[in-house]
């Protein structure tokens, strides 16, 4: 019963971490058009700049939430203590990026209303 247990946890834990490269590359994908298709016609303006690392920061946001979530779920299955400090130091990095990056982008996001 365990060894299904961790079969599945590594599936999901694997979907999870394949989420998070999809939400990435889509959001490099939607930032790239953002900023180089008003770059080939001529009209760059600063807020379509800032528009377009906004949107990047929110999928980048959220593909770190999955690969979070793939981390919670490895720990669960990891076997030993080495693995699971890893881990944890993994996820300590991961959600400093994120609670970094979600502040700027609130600090962006004020700006851009008060404009």
């Amino acid at each position: 019963m365990e060894d299904i247990f961790k079969n599945i946890a590594t599936y999901v834990a694997l979907a999870l971490e394949a989420i998070s490269i999809l939400v990435v590359a889509v959001g490099g994908l939607e930032a790239a058009y953002r900023s180089l298709w008003p770059l080939l016609r001529g009209r760059v303006t600063h807020g379509m700049r800032r528009a377009a690392w906004l949107s990047l920061a929110r999928w980048l946001l959220l593909g770190l939430e999955f690969m979070l979530a793939a981390d919670v779920v490895r720990t669960a299955i990891s076997p030993d203590w080495e693995a699971i400090g890893q881990l944890g130091a993994i996820a300590v990095i991961r959600t400093f990026l994120n609670f970094f990056l979600e502040r700027d982008l609130e600090a962006a996001s004020l700006t851009q209303e008060s404009s």
